[in-house]
């Protein structure tokens, strides 16, 4: 006999299967989906992107309009806009060169800049294509079109020289005209323009220890020249077999420089020499353990010069200056830290390009902040902005007035904390003034010739708005307002912003919420994650474009397909990513594995316990790209309590596997077992969940052996997974390149499987989609 507390315990738990039960999604469903781009992302119009400004003092920017896009041109002093280029003969140009079709209205580029062509300062664009790394050049005046060749040698990820291939050797004439400089074999010559007569400055260049022809810096007065004499580092080759090469029938091998974490890297040590032959060697005291060394760079009145240097291991950044006239070194400005120097947010200014005063960034106190540095003695003379924020980009600095215009994030108490806004302050602290006020996040561009800039603001829920202001903040003139009006009549509906406690319990945590359009509130969901947890940057957009794509993930377009086939979809910035306090940055050293997991755990459960229809019973889905297809992997093998199915595309997988530049920056030098311990390898056997692998056979930026080598470890461990290995397939295969919607249906299949747990539909029964 059933009891009445039976009955009732039952007649809840069928409503709550009818509240939890999602229709598996037909093909009609999936191919809305697969078009949503397509559909929504010229539904738009005057959505401006950030400017530029021209040398002339006109400024530039793209917006969209009717099928598509436009470039335009304008002046602070005139209310008109012009084309900034005739498109339509851009594109036709662009076609022949290319081989690829173009039109006026979608050119395959966001952003150019102007180039010299002849004797017009503004005469040719130049750009990278749309995930192309290949600069291109037009000109404007009969519209030609061209890769550009750039010159010299090839380096391997910055640090090791591609030594097959002859360095740029072209005579670097002196200031005064008086003198070239170039290499003759492994060593540096000079000769007399006046006389053609040569002079030697080195005779000790070997093939492993040679003068560079490509670092040779002439001092402003003719009376010195520095070069690199270089130490090449291992020239590690990765081969990659091209199974299906276009035009042809039987596989192609390529091959790569691609140095890797511990690999030695070239040794390069600044040699100075005098006009008339007199060489100095340079102390290489504060130039240990290289890893790399920048551009030489002379001071403006030739006494001294001026090189960056990072330790190898990240730990230590200085600038190191060299007398010219003894040859003597010393620390311009320091940089250390217990755990990492983010070496590519370095910034040093030269104030008046003397070497006297620095403006430096540091994280010393905790927080990225501006100090103004004793160029002589490496004393800091000011902290010139303190508080629990941080400084972003600094964009002028006037010397004269001693003035400083930067972006900052973090000022405001219970905003967005990643919002940048512009400040302007005084060298000596003094005068700080915010310049922009709208609750977004502005970016900023300044004419070069200081007097105007332009701001472009927005958020994911809110579509830009573009203003012309004078320095001060004044505004002048709106110069466009995005209209959203058609796109949210289409049902677009923006992302909620979320923020819950992290691990530690006190920190906020920020991330990204999309749900269904027919979104019910009495229903339960399955939820899954949209992870890059990269500590170079920040992930969760704060702008409005919701429609491009991201070399490591969706933007929420693509999250929104997702989401209309019956899943919440979400994306958040973890503990170990950037924009916050240098501690909050920190998880990540020699810690990649941790991709802020317990911050996303703790999220995951705040936003289930505030809101019934966020279902984790089953567990979390988690997809990613690059660092986020390690992450995806890592999900799986060490939180399998919480994620339970995945798909991991273009991973890296092993830190010791890949590119040597972004590893070891977060997991130090020498490698050592802490890249053994975030191993989607090493861990394999954790795998308890779903998992499908998603690799492009010819990537560039991840080795695809380290795919490989986790399905051999998988394959070790007895497990089962899913594998897609795309031919010809580059590093942002299925994401921006390659068959985008195939590899986008099999991620949307997998998620339907094994996370919904509902049929999906027979595609081999139905017609090839589009490509």
């Amino acid at each position: 006999m059933v009891s009445k507390w039976q009955a009732r315990i039952a007649l809840a738990c069928i409503a709550w299967v009818a509240a939890s039960a999602t229709a598996a999604p037909g093909v009609a469903d999936y191919e809305r989906s697969l078009g949503l781009r397509e559909a929504w992302s010229g539904l738009t119009r005057d959505v401006a992107f950030p400017a530029q400004w021209r040398s002339d003092g006109h400024f530039y920017y793209r917006h969209t309009v009717e099928g598509g896009f436009a470039f335009v041109l304008g002046t602070p002093g005139s209310d008109a806009l012009q084309p900034a280029f005739d498109a339509a003969r851009l594109a036709q140009g662009l076609s022949q060169a290319s081989r690829q079709p173009q039109t006026a209205l979608k050119l395959p580029f966001s952003r150019f800049d102007y180039v010299a062509e002849g004797n017009d300062p503004n005469g040719a664009i130049r750009f990278y294509q749309d995930s192309d790394y290949t600069p291109w050049r037009c000109t404007l005046r009969d519209y030609v079109c061209a890769p550009v060749a750039t010159p010299g040698r090839p380096r391997g990820f910055g640090v090791v020289r591609d030594l097959r291939i002859a360095a740029d050797n072209a005579p670097r004439r002196s200031p005064d005209g008086k003198w070239e400089a170039y290499a003759e074999g492994f060593d540096v010559v000079l000769r007399s323009i006046a006389d053609g007569g040569v002079k030697r400055l080195t005779r000790d260049g070997r093939s492993d220890a040679f003068y560079d022809p490509e670092t040779l810096a002439w001092s402003p007065d003719s009376q010195h020249l520095a070069v690199y004499r270089v130490k090449p580092g291992l020239a590690r080759l990765v081969t990659r077999v091209e199974t299906s090469p276009s035009g042809q029938l039987q596989p192609l091998l390529q091959t790569q420089l691609y140095p890797k974490p511990g690999d030695p890297v070239d040794i390069e040590q600044p040699v100075l020499f005098d006009v008339d032959g007199t060489r100095k060697d340079i102390d290489t005291q504060l130039l240990a353990n290289p890893y790399e060394l920048s551009p030489i760079q002379w001071r403006s009145d030739s006494s001294s010069f001026s090189l960056q240097y990072v330790q190898r291991g990240f730990q230590a950044v200085r600038v190191v200056a060299v007398d010219a006239a003894s040859g003597r070194a010393h620390a311009a400005v320091e940089e250390t830290a217990k755990t990492f120097v983010y070496a590519d947010r370095t910034y040093a200014h030269d104030v008046g390009g003397l070497g006297k005063e620095i403006l430096w960034i540091s994280e010393r106190d905790g927080w990225r902040h501006l100090y103004r540095v004793d160029g002589t003695s490496g004393k800091v003379l000011k902290q010139i902005t303190r508080g629990a924020w941080l400084v972003r980009d600094v964009l002028r600095v006037d010397d004269a007035q001693r003035r400083i215009w930067f972006t900052a994030s973090g000022m405001d108490e219970g905003r967005d904390p990643y919002q940048r806004h512009l400040f302007r302050v005084d060298f000596d602290g003094k005068g700080l003034t915010r310049l922009t006020d709208a609750p977004a996040d502005h970016d900023i561009a300044i004419s070069d010739d200081g007097r105007f800039y332009i701001d472009v603001y927005s958020r994911p829920d809110m579509a830009p708005i573009a203003e012309l202001r004078s320095i001060d903040g004044t505004r002048l003139r709106e110069l466009a307002r995005g209209d959203i009006s058609r796109l949210l009549a289409a049902g677009w509906k923006p992302p909620e912003s979320v923020v819950a406690k992290g691990r530690d319990g006190r920190t906020g945590i920020w991330g990204m919420v999309v749900r269904p359009r027919d979104y019910d509130p009495g229903k339960r969901y399955p939820v899954i994650e949209n992870i890059y947890a990269g500590p170079h940057d920040a992930f969760v957009p704060k702008t409005f474009w919701p429609f491009g794509y991201h070399s490591g993930g969706d933007k929420q377009i693509g999250m929104q397909a997702l989401a209309d086939l019956g899943f919440i979809v979400v994306q958040i910035d973890g503990m170990g990513t950037a924009h916050r306090s240098k501690a909050f940055h920190d998880v990540a050293w020699k810690n990649l594995g941790d991709s802020g997991f317990l911050d996303r755990i703790a999220w995951h459960k705040a936003m289930a316990a505030r809101d019934p229809s966020y279902d984790i019973s089953r567990g979390v889905g988690i997809y990613g790209a690059s660092a986020g297809g390690q992450s995806t992997l890592g999900a799986l093998e060490l939180h399998p309590e919480l994620y339970t199915v995945g798909v991991a595309m273009a991973g890296c997988f092993d830190n010791r596997m890949d590119k040597i530049s972004w590893n070891e920056q977060w997991m130090g030098w020498p490698v050592d077992e802490h890249y053994a311990r975030a191993s989607g390898v090493v861990n394999a056997a954790g795998l308890r969940g779903d998992l499908l692998l998603v690799v492009g056979e010819q990537d560039s930026n991840v080795d695809p052996a380290s795919t490989a080598q986790v399905v051999d470890a998988l394959i070790q461990a007895g497990k089962d997974f899913d594998l897609l290995n795309v031919p010809g397939g580059e590093h942002s295969v299925g994401r921006s390149t390659g068959p985008i919607e195939y590899v986008t249906r099999r991620q949307f299949d997998f998620f339907v499987r094994h996370l919904m747990r509902a049929p999906t539909p027979h595609w081999n029964s139905h017609a090839a989609p589009r490509q």
